[in-house]
């Protein structure tokens, strides 16, 4: 059995850690893994897809470049009868299976996190990369805490900005931006990642704000979980990508095989605005704070003891059990 993973780009170190997650899984289920890198361009992947397709692989597991440009890719497999899989970027084709974590559970946790802190306030919103679906969904989930308590009064939401791309440094110029002119009465900034997070932290920690102000994100990055051992960011949402990558090959397997994986779908991938709706696969995502985060991170073995805690003086580490 061969499966074949067509990956958007190499040089994101995601990605690359990824391949290699893949590539142990494959040898431990002992099937032949042929990968591909599009180098970020996607009717190079296109092409590279028609390429796997033609060296006989019985199963596609794609990384997109480009959510409507992949759906062509995703013809011309299940055209010859190959299934594909969606890994962590929808594709708009309705035969794709989509495996990845679910962002509106992502956004709702991350919300959430800061509502416990701040349940009243004055509350300023950053977003994602306004050409990113996933963006959308966890603003979806973020809402799903905060619509209520806006329309209660509880909340006051002073303004909304997105990010291009998820820059950090627009996060960092927005925030600067509303702390002037609301002469910093801010009481919590709502993130989209942990990369916007450290944008944000930025401009809180230059009017002596940091760790005063609530702060939220996701993936938890190295740096953010050092922020939150220092108390200056809130929560990050862990997605293990150990887990998806495991999950991604396991079902291309079983419907190389021409198995059911019935049993693993979980949920649905539904996108109104391309009538699109999709078995999906969902990962489970935790929520990290400070008082989980050695648990999780550490003792999980995502990141190190002694990257993690940094910056806190070592009496204050957590006991190493």
């Amino acid at each position: 059995i061969t499966i074949g993973v067509s990956i958007r780009s190499l040089s994101e170190e995601r990605w690359a850690r990824e391949q290699i997650l893949m590539k142990e899984k494959g040898e431990e289920l002992g099937v032949e893994v042929i990968f591909t890198d599009a180098n970020n361009d996607e009717f190079v992947q296109n092409s590279q897809i028609e390429n796997l397709i033609a060296r006989g692989i019985d199963a596609l597991i794609i990384i997109a470049r480009n959510s409507d440009v992949a759906a062509t890719g995703v013809e011309m497999a299940v055209s010859e009868g190959i299934p594909c899989i969606a890994y962590d970027v929808a594709i708009y084709h309705p035969e794709a299976i989509y495996v990845s974590f679910d962002s509106v559970r992502v956004g709702y946790e991350m919300a959430k996190a800061v509502v416990e802190q701040v349940p009243k306030g004055r509350y300023f919103w950053i977003g994602g990369s306004p050409t990113d679906d996933n963006a959308y969904l966890i603003r979806k989930g973020q809402f799903q805490v905060l619509q209520p308590l806006i329309d209660s009064g509880d909340i006051v939401l002073l303004g909304e900005q997105w990010c291009d791309a998820w820059s950090p440094e627009e996060a960092l110029k927005h925030v600067e931006n509303a702390l002037t002119a609301h002469s910093n009465q801010i009481d919590a900034v709502i993130c989209a990642n942990d990369g916007t997070a450290g944008g944000a932290v930025q401009a809180l920690q230059e009017q002596g704000l940091a760790g005063k102000v609530p702060t939220c994100g996701q993936d938890a990055d190295l740096v953010a979980c050092q922020r939150v051992a220092e108390g200056t960011q809130t929560v990050t949402v862990f997605k293990d990508v150990r887990i998806l990558a495991d999950t991604a090959m396991i079902a291309a397997v079983e419907l190389a095989k021409g198995n059911s994986i019935e049993h693993m779908i979980n949920g649905k991938y539904i996108n109104e605005e391309k009538g699109i709706e999709q078995n999906a696969i969902f990962v489970d995502v935790i929520p990290v704070t400070k008082d989980n985060l050695y648990e999780v991170i550490v003792q999980g073995g995502f990141h190190s003891l002694e990257d993690v805690y940094r910056n806190i003086p070592r009496d204050q580490w957590p006991d190493r059990q």
